[in-house]
């Protein structure tokens, strides 16, 4: 990708931006101590909330180890973006929305239609799944500007995803079978193994909005409170 096409001022000083253009997406198959299985994960990602399409898909997460679709339950990656009808299970409205690439769907909560997400709107966007194990999970986002986080869905997984059979591949501004429709722009992620307490979202978020998303004056003079989980 092109990161001179998506630089930006981030606590002060310039920094650059993973710009992905239909066509592009990273990928890593021969990873180590990414969940399997239905084991818990946490992810990530702070987007460009502007910059988004319908295409499949725009990813990061957890994927399938040999390129292709194997089925439900077979990945699981946030997913940022617009995506109506078909295999999206998209929240109200025209979007965007914060989802869950679970293989075979996309999904803003676990409904095949009627799922009461509201599109989220900022120029900088927290994206957050959580993988639990035993069929268990759920959707966060917010304003990567502010120091909140939304619950957008938690609960049970859709009919046919549980239990989950992760393989562990790693992909960034793709589907699992490398997609490669969507547009959008990223600038950081973490995918972690485990299903994190609600105290450390928090705490990553405090830490996202201390970064200075698109403020010209360094670290906030907003006082924060160090949070150990």
């Amino acid at each position: 990708v092109n990161a001179s096409r998506s630089r930006f001022v981030m606590g002060g000083h310039l920094v650059y931006a993973a710009h992905f253009e239909t066509g592009m997406g990273y990928r890593n198959d021969n990873t180590s101590g990414i969940p399997i299985g239905d084991a818990p994960e946490t992810m990530y990602m702070v987007v460009g909330g502007k910059r988004y399409n319908k295409g499949c898909c725009f990813d990061y997460g957890n994927a399938e180890t040999d390129n292709r679709d194997d089925g439900k339950g077979t990945m699981e990656a946030v997913y940022w973006g617009s995506a109506m009808g078909g295999q999206a299970h998209q929240g109200t409205g025209k979007g965007p929305w914060v989802m869950a690439d679970l293989e075979n769907g996309l999904w803003a909560g676990n409904a095949e239609r009627g799922n009461d997400q509201a599109p989220l709107e900022a120029d900088f966007v927290t994206a957050m799944l959580k993988g639990d194990t035993g069929n268990h999970w759920a959707l966060k986002g917010g304003d990567a500007q502010t120091t909140s986080l939304r619950m957008l869905f938690d609960g049970p997984r859709p009919q046919g995803y549980s239990p989950m059979r992760k393989q562990g591949a790693m992909i960034l501004g793709i589907g699992g079978d490398n997609g490669a429709f969507a547009v959008g722009t990223f600038y950081e992620g973490v995918l972690t193994r485990g299903y994190t307490s609600d105290a450390a979202d928090d705490a990553v978020q405090a830490n996202i909005f201390a970064a200075g998303y698109g403020r010209k004056d360094g670290l906030s003079k907003r006082r924060h409170t160090a949070i150990h989980v």
